[in-house]
């Protein structure tokens, strides 16, 4: 199992409801990455789309214009094509259309270019409730071992983090559009502390890295940069949970009920 990766984190803000304008874009900035030897990629949540839910006149019903079908999309069949050929893996987040509905979704796809995961973000408030919430939280296997992936505001509850790091994820890639800085600073990083994880926090205008002792890797906020890469050893994480202060073998499950 690979344990040292480049992680490529995309920092472009995509313009609102326009589709094929941020596809170049993302595929501009693709062929820029593609210089660089990355093992994954990372967008901000929503590139696709800008991120629409955010427009008053969107609403539930009409949502679905600014959605993708996977499956059919030429935008999604080109971004899997520059996976297969660079053989790395791709985090795109867009707006997903599905029979039941519309979801926010970050698509992952492997190093052959197979769509092999999809997540839902599971945690929708105010204009989020404009999607589907998604229902589970799950890892995905890759060769450099089981890893998590979150969207922007689920890594406000740290059951999110902690559920993705108890089923063995050491890396938590998190396409995200809101809130950044300061105030997430200090979240990410006690969020990487306390379950002893890798998070690679991907805004359109901040590309931040954690790692499992809760110290910032990367913090990459500088306008003319279109996005960072990083290198991490994910072994840190097997080391950090091996030790007998580890929060998460430490962990009293038998306190852990409501009375």
């Amino acid at each position: 199992m690979k344990d040292v990766i480049r992680v490529a984190q995309l920092k472009v803000v995509p313009a609102k409801g326009e589709l094929e304008a941020n596809h170049a874009r993302l595929m501009e900035v693709l062929r820029e990455v593609g210089r660089e030897e990355v093992d994954v990629v990372v967008t901000p949540e929503g590139f696709l789309d800008g991120y629409i839910s955010t427009e008053e006149q969107v609403t539930g019903e009409n949502i679905h214009q600014y959605a993708v079908d996977p499956e059919t999309s030429p935008l999604v069949a080109s971004v899997a094509q520059w996976a297969r050929h660079q053989e790395a893996w791709v985090i795109l987040d867009c707006t997903r259309s599905a029979p039941e509905g519309v979801y926010n979704t970050a698509l992952i796809f492997d190093r052959q270019g197979a769509l092999s995961g999809i997540y839902d973000k599971t945690h929708c408030q105010l204009h989020d409730h404009k999607y589907l919430p998604g229902q589970r939280l799950a890892i995905f296997g890759s060769d450099f071992g089981p890893f998590g992936v979150m969207i922007c505001a689920d890594r406000r509850w740290p059951e999110t983090v902690r559920s993705l790091a108890l089923q063995g994820a050491r890396v938590i890639f998190n396409p995200t559009y809101g809130m950044y800085g300061e105030r997430n600073l200090w979240l990410m990083r006690t969020r990487s502390y306390e379950s002893e994880v890798f998070i690679a926090f991907t805004h359109p205008l901040e590309s931040l890295l954690t790692d499992p002792e809760g110290e910032v890797v990367v913090d990459e906020t500088c306008e003319q940069v279109s996005f960072s890469v990083t290198e991490i050893d994910l072994a840190a994480v097997d080391q950090r949970r091996a030790r007998e202060s580890s929060h998460l073998k430490d962990r009293r499950t038998d306190l852990y009920t409501l009375q």
